[in-house]
């Protein structure tokens, strides 16, 4: 999980989930008050992370399987992948 570069106190979950929802909004630290912002290669990762697996696997699915059963997978597929993006995004220091 992604820490303050200037204190080094670890951001919580909430707080990064909570940035993907407002826009990217910048992180404050709650100790030493300094703004992150997402880098440019974490707004991808969270795109990667959400809709290529669930688009991945409604493009192979099998054509003989139930349709609304493959769209249940692929969005708790996408639901996952967005859970666990706080994990692997990166913010850096605000100018």
């Amino acid at each position: 999980m992604q820490k303050c570069e200037k204190c080094n106190s670890q951001f919580s979950w909430n707080k990064i989930f909570n940035s993907f929802w407002l826009a990217y909004k910048p992180i404050e630290c709650d100790k030493c008050g300094t703004k992150h912002k997402i880098t440019f290669l974490s707004r991808f990762k969270v795109v990667g992370m959400t809709f290529l697996p669930m688009w991945i696997f409604l493009l192979f699915r099998s054509p003989y399987v139930n349709f609304f059963a493959s769209i249940g997978i692929g969005i708790s597929i996408a639901i996952i992948g967005f859970l666990l993006t706080p994990f692997v995004v990166r913010y850096k220091e605000a100018l």
